[in-house]
């Protein structure tokens, strides 16, 4: 067959675009004489016919859009799609993985059992905290106190942990 077609056929084996389809000079004459996908499937294989690599150079306007954004532009409020508060978006993640940070060390130190846990957690999800302190000022309420020094602890923990997410 032609060259045209065994260009073709590798380009639908190889899951390529036919422009990215090589075929070595030296093997011309056997991709000529090839007639079945299964004759070009061999070629692939040994090599006669070869895809070339993907380019990964995309990223490269990203980087000079982000360098753009550094100093402050692109980011007037044409660019802007959401209301304020959803452009913020992070914080109620942060605060309640906090909370519940706090809550996983009071009950690893023995402090709240598993109820008491499983109900101040579900409080968290609510959202009925503003911080951590007014979680303690609840859990006061409840009969459970924090004393300071073990107010510290919980905040090594929760900088430990941190930087092990860190890396």
């Amino acid at each position: 067959m032609t060259v045209k077609f065994a260009k073709r056929v590798a380009a639908q084996l190889s899951k390529r675009g036919e422009s990215t389809i090589r075929i070595n000079p030296v093997s011309m004459e056997e991709v000529k004489k090839a007639m079945t996908r299964e004759d070009v499937r061999k070629l692939l294989k040994d090599g006669a016919i070869y895809a070339l690599k993907p380019k990964h150079n995309l990223s490269l306007s990203s980087k000079k859009l982000k360098i753009r954004r550094a100093k402050g532009r692109s980011r007037g409020p044409g660019k802007r799609k959401g209301t304020r508060k959803t452009r913020q978006g992070t914080l109620w993640i942060k605060r309640s993985r906090s909370q519940r940070l706090l809550l996983k060390k009071l009950r690893s130190m023995g402090k709240i059992d598993r109820q008491v846990f499983n109900k101040y957690y579900m409080l968290i999800k609510g959202g009925t905290f503003a911080d951590k302190g007014s979680i303690l000022l609840h859990l006061k309420e409840d009969g459970i106190t924090v004393t300071d020094e073990e107010k510290k602890q919980i905040a090594e923990f929760a900088k430990s942990s941190y930087e092990k997410r860190r890396g």
